[in-house]
């Protein structure tokens, strides 16, 4: 694939940015090296299929001076963040990093191990359970955590967990309440979307190297192996809950409406350590992750830093989290913590002061100094976050998209736009040529927005596409924000090359496998084709044998609408199976065994009919 070198504007903006930062500060170097025991003797990991799904060696690249390519504070980011194995955090304590996006934590207990969040995929986990024994012994494990509903921290629970022992109580599945629902939730509902996105956000398909992909800032990219999840078997209630695994005191705080739905931190009274999920990492998270998620509340992800630090500062002498590496030292803890905790306060409230001054989002995101305090701590640099987008968010949380100015309330759809804006200027080629000036100049941003026109405008306008491609490369090149750097480079790649689809996806069987019937119907729901089915008037019954329920189906106005209730005469159709096989019938198999009809089976077929999936490969940077 054709690539550039960074315009002169690139470099110079990167020597910049390396001129103001504390480079010389070594003490996150020293921290992600620090109890470092070794690593994978072959560092790929494999499918059973033999395909490979990480690649440990994968970022071997990533060391000495940044390239001109890559923003210095990023690369910075990323050595920190690619140093893989097994580490001891304190003895007792130890952590696999670098096997996955996020961290997978070993608690040893009495005579036994707590794991805390097994990674995305049950080969990377397995690979990092393996890494642990062969430095301390075959010790079982006892329990699993799952510090919060994202599936880098519970989705390679399959690869390290037998369910029979689940099952049979040799092991317990511990989670925040709500959990469940809101894991399934996320990773079904707007899944499709999600993962095409996220196939952007991570550089899943971009090419390793200092041009291409070098990292996502939280982690390095996403495994791309097989994920599953477990039912929970304790559900952790409420702050200042404890419990007792093999000996080993656990003290939970929730933290809900944070990074996730459902998280929470915990408390090692034995170690005098901290775990803080993925609410104080070293570096600024997203208040709205670029894949596409709900916006979370930085007010409440502060008020709850503030109870960590009030309720545990003075007893831990170590806090680690789930993605990066740990601090230690009870002072070095508690200003982690309060930097971490008035970095998203003073996000929150500032906007909140702006906006009630009548900006708008992009109006405030645009200049939003930070205190100089916070700007010198590496802990709070943008690299998966940032505040310009967390800024927005914010914004979006409290007034919604609309800005309140009218001419902005009923807008044209891009493609509608990008024709009027294009004829307007005088067609696609003066659009071009005003971008090509704006490139030259340095002002990549304007020659985005043009190009961006220009190509929905007229998609087979290869002048269009291959500059927009171009600046986008350049973008991505100064780019601090890991996160941004995918999204830029990815853009440039399928302008290039052509659309490359979701790589990686969390809709897994396994997962799927523990929808419950209501999430199950909500997910059928959501693809009805609505003006296809507006003339159908259905109802089924649907009766679950191996949980003893059953739910009325009606599709009416092109809603399907379900209701728990014992079947009646009035039905079209009766449908009499097991969960597992309502989830194989909903895929489409109506010839296994497994399945008693009564009624109409027609009415299913109408149903089936008007359903419309999504498209795991639609079009991002064109029309």
């Amino acid at each position: 694939m054709k690539q550039n070198p960074p315009e002169a504007t690139i470099e110079s903006a990167n020597r910049a940015l390396a001129g103001t930062l504390p480079f010389a500060d070594a003490q996150d170097f020293e921290n992600a090296e620090r109890g470092f025991l070794g690593t994978l003797d072959d560092p790929v990991i494999r499918a059973a299929d033999g395909s490979v799904v990480w690649d440990a060696s994968g970022y071997d690249f990533v060391n000495g001076d940044a390239p001109a390519t890559v923003n210095p504070s990023l690369w910075r980011q990323s050595k920190l963040v690619a140093k893989h194995g097994l580490f001891e955090v304190v003895e007792g304590i130890y952590q696999a990093r670098g096997l996955d996006l996020s961290v997978m934590t070993f608690i040893e207990t009495d005579g036994g191990v707590v794991v805390v969040d097994p990674l995305i995929s049950q080969e990377t986990a397995a690979a990092a359970l393996g890494l642990y024994r062969a430095h301390r012994g075959e010790r079982p494990i006892v329990a699993v955590i799952f510090t919060h509903s994202h599936i880098d921290h519970f989705g390679g629970v399959l690869g390290i967990v037998d369910p029979e022992d689940v099952h049979a109580g040799r092991v317990q599945i511990v989670a925040p309440v709500g959990f469940l629902e809101h894991a399934i939730s996320e990773n079904v509902y707007a899944g499709i979307a999600m993962g095409r996105r996220a196939g952007y956000m991570y550089g899943a398909a971009l090419a390793r190297g200092a041009s291409g992909q070098v990292g996502a800032g939280l982690g390095q990219t996403t495994s791309t192996g097989s994920p599953g999840i477990l039912v929970p078997t304790l559900d952790v209630r409420a702050t200042g809950e404890t419990h007792i695994f093999d000996g080993l005191e656990v003290v939970f705080q929730l933290a809900p409406g944070t990074e996730a739905p459902a998280e929470m931190h915990f408390h090692l009274p034995r170690y005098r350590a901290l775990c803080m999920a993925e609410n104080a990492t070293h570096n600024l998270h997203n208040l709205l992750t670029l894949r596409g998620a709900l916006v979370r509340d930085p007010h409440v992800w502060s008020q709850y830093l503030t109870e960590a630090i009030e309720r545990f500062g003075g007893e831990s002498d170590v806090l680690f989290a789930s993605h990066h590496w740990p601090t230690w030292g009870a002072d070095r803890v508690v200003h982690f913590l309060g930097v971490q905790r008035d970095l998203y306060a003073y996000l929150h409230d500032q906007t909140l002061r702006m906006l009630n001054k009548g900006l708008t989002g992009a109006e405030i995101a645009e200049d939003f100094p930070m205190p100089p305090a916070l700007e010198a701590e590496w802990s709070t640099r943008g690299y998966y976050g940032s505040v310009s987008h967390n800024v927005k968010a914010i914004y979006q949380r409290y007034m919604g998209w609309f800005d309140g100015n009218p001419a902005r309330l009923w807008p044209h759809p891009p493609q509608q736009l990008a024709t009027r804006y294009v004829a307007a200027i005088g067609g696609v080629d003066r659009v071009v040529e005003l971008a090509r000036e704006a490139y030259e100049a340095g002002d990549f941003r304007w020659a985005a927005t043009l190009l961006d026109h220009a190509v929905f405008a007229d998609p087979t306008a290869e002048a269009a596409t291959s500059l927009l491609a171009d600046t986008f490369e350049q973008l991505g090149y100064g780019a601090e924000n890991g996160t941004w750097r995918n999204f830029f480079l990815s853009g440039a790649t399928e302008l290039r090359e052509g659309n490359f689809g979701t790589p990686t996806t969390a809709h897994a069987p396994a997962i799927l496998a523990q929808l419950s019937p209501e999430q199950l119907f909500d997910a059928v729901a959501i693809t009805v084709d609505g003006p296809k089915a507006w003339e159908l008037d259905l109802a089924i019954d649907i009766t679950l044998t191996d949980i003893g329920r059953s739910f009325r189906l009606t599709l009416h106005n092109g809603v399907l609408v379900y209701v728990e209730r014992e079947p009646r005469d009035d039905a079209q159709l009766h449908l009499t199976l097991s969960r597992p096989r309502l989830l194989t019938l909903v895929g489409g198999d109506t010839a296994s065994d497994g399945l008693t009809v009564d009624g109409d089976l027609g009415v299913l077929d109408r149903l089936t009919g008007v359903l419309d999936p999504g498209d795991p490969g639609f079009d991002i940077v064109l029309p």
